[in-house]
């Protein structure tokens, strides 16, 4: 399931940056990220709790970032698993510069199998625009207070 589109935020290039490569500001603005732990450069181990409609899966997994063309571009690529299924994302992020403010474009795709995904599969789309939505808010309440 491929997810794609743009957000704004009201921070400098570099400030955009600094925040999406910050463990605790991933953790607090990522839906559903429970723990997010550094184990190597850029490499992660994580707690995933994700709901779909009346199903909810927690997952086990590693977060990665790649592609990185600072303070350009990168990729995450999340995978885990649990006694609900697997998951597999990874998201592409273009920073692009607009004066003092940020336009991050987004390019995602998932795969998530077993219960998670047979009961909710209909939802899906749904549930990943809208934590999509909601990570990008939350992202925009920290690069605005971190300005402050």
């Amino acid at each position: 399931m491929k997810i794609e589109g743009q957000y704004p935020l009201p921070a400098p290039r570099e400030q955009v940056w600094a925040a999406l490569n910050d463990p605790e500001v991933l953790t607090r603005t990522t839906p559903g990220l429970k723990t997010l732990k550094p184990t190597g450069e850029g490499t992660y181990d994580a707690t995933i709790e994700l709901a779909v409609g009346p199903v909810k899966g927690s997952y086990e997994g590693k977060v990665r970032i790649t592609d990185q063309a600072p303070p350009e571009r990168m990729t995450l690529v999340v995978e885990g698993g649990g006694r609900v299924g697997t998951i597999r994302a990874s998201g592409a992020l273009t920073l692009e510069a607009q004066g003092d403010k940020t336009m991050v474009h987004y390019v995602g795709d998932a795969q998530v199998t077993g219960v998670l995904m047979s009961v909710g599969h209909r939802l899906f789309g749904g549930v990943a625009k809208q934590l999509a939505g909601e990570f990008f808010k939350a992202l925009e309440r920290e690069v605005v207070r971190r300005k402050t």
